[in-house]
């Protein structure tokens, strides 16, 4: 005759199989395990504090690259064309910036959008740089921020309550 093996846990007396002490049956008891409320932070908060800037000022090198390579369209680099791209860069470097500090004081239907609508005007600008019309351009922004809108709420949305605390 087969048995279940006692687990770490089981109860104690009678409430297993066949009357038997210490064997688990078809009751079983819930354990609570307590979760720390965010992941273990590994890096120092001047880490933090030096890549709250850092990363938008890199991003927005790249950025302001990238839009000027595509507006010169393979030709040769200008004057007017290195002034564009660091114009570009700046402006997103400030925007994004802007975004990262702002957004998160808004409600989570805001906040999302806020981020969506930075993300969407930006690869619209940079569409439009390669020279796509203007209509095609701000098609591709509305659905770019309309899909990262959807992940950015359903996002907010399971991790926030309505007054924007976080739950998990």
């Amino acid at each position: 005759m087969a048995h279940t093996a006692p687990t770490p846990g089981g109860t104690h007396g009678t409430h297993g199989t066949h009357g038997m002490p210490g064997i688990r049956g078809t009751r079983e008891t819930r354990r609570t395990v307590v979760r720390p409320a965010r992941p273990p932070d590994i890096f120092s908060e001047r880490f933090h504090r030096v890549a709250r800037y850092a990363i938008p000022v890199a991003l927005g090198l790249l950025y302001g690259y990238w839009a000027a390579a595509n507006r010169r369209d393979g030709g040769p680099i200008t004057g007017e064309n290195v002034l564009f791209g660091f114009v570009t860069a700046l402006a997103f470097i400030v925007l994004c910036i802007a975004v990262a500090v702002l957004a998160p004081r808004l409600m989570r239907e805001l906040h999302s959008l806020t981020k969506s609508a930075f993300a969407g005007a930006a690869i619209g600008f940079l569409y439009s740089q390669g020279g796509a019309g203007v209509w095609a351009s701000v098609v591709l922004g509305l659905v770019i921020t309309a899909a990262i809108f959807a992940v950015f709420f359903y996002r907010y949305y399971t991790r926030e309550d309505a007054e924007g605390n976080r739950i998990r």
